[in-house]
């Protein structure tokens, strides 16, 4: 009988320090939950990641005014075909090579006023002008810039004068988007262990984080962050700058 009420008494004094265990335990944890919620560090990760355009399509403008429409436009499509048989008969594929309709204005009138010297006086103005374009594409981004200076000298010397400009088409954003904030979270995680390890801490699961805008720099853009754009005008840099917030153990 006696053994019985031992053993009793053995159990229930067992499970209570069992009990006042596990209940200083989990008090423990939550004051150190508690206490470790306002410390954290917030560290920045920058991504960089250079864009090659994948085509660029290279155009020609040019136009003619006049008073007599028939007289201007014999002469634009005298142009546009001189252009079109150059083009082809120097490499370019003629399926390549896009013509937009031409554009008429007809200003409906052969005056207007001007001011000249402090005075109003009608001037003689070509009552129609006609504009036209012709574009091309191409793939050799690289050295199309060089071409394209070849190209206008070469229309000048035959008294095919134009306007040219080259447009570079691009990778969608989205498409490198995931990987610019993987590498910028990889960044701040390796700032954040840092400044852990010289606190003498350990770094804990992120509590926060905000990815900065994406901005692109190049030839035709500007970089309000830091750092070199590049120089060739095929070639944009991507870069974005996430702010992330660490818990610190």
């Amino acid at each position: 009988m006696d053994n019985k009420i031992e053993s009793k008494s053995f159990i229930l004094a067992f499970s209570l320090l069992v009990g006042l265990f596990l209940l200083g335990f989990f008090i423990f944890k939550g004051l150190k939950t508690f206490s470790d919620k306002d410390r954290v560090v917030t560290v920045k990760g920058l991504a960089e990641m250079n864009m090659t355009a994948t085509s660029a399509t290279v155009s020609l403008d040019f136009s003619f005014s006049g008073d007599n429409l028939q007289e201007i436009i014999a002469k634009t499509e005298s142009k546009k075909n001189a252009i079109v048989t150059y083009l082809t008969n120097n490499g370019y594929d003629a399926k390549d090579i896009t013509i937009k309709k031409i554009g008429v204005t007809d200003r409906q009138t052969y005056y207007e006023t001007q001011w000249i010297d402090a005075k109003q006086v009608q001037v003689k103005i070509d009552r129609y002008s006609i504009s036209q374009s012709i574009s091309f594409e191409t793939k050799d981004v690289k050295s199309i810039g060089d071409k394209v200076a070849q190209l206008e000298l070469d229309l000048v010397s035959n008294d095919l004068t134009c306007s040219i400009s080259t447009d570079y088409s691009f990778p969608e954003l989205n498409s490198i988007k995931p990987q610019l904030i993987a590498e910028s979270t990889k960044n701040a995680r390796v700032a954040g262990e840092q400044f852990a390890n010289d606190s003498q801490a350990k770094l804990g699961k992120i509590k926060t984080a905000s990815q900065g805008q994406i901005t692109i720099a190049g030839q035709y853009y500007s970089e309000e962050e830091s750092g070199e754009a590049p120089s060739e005008p095929y070639i944009q840099k991507a870069r974005v700058v996430s702010t992330i917030v660490f818990f610190l153990e």
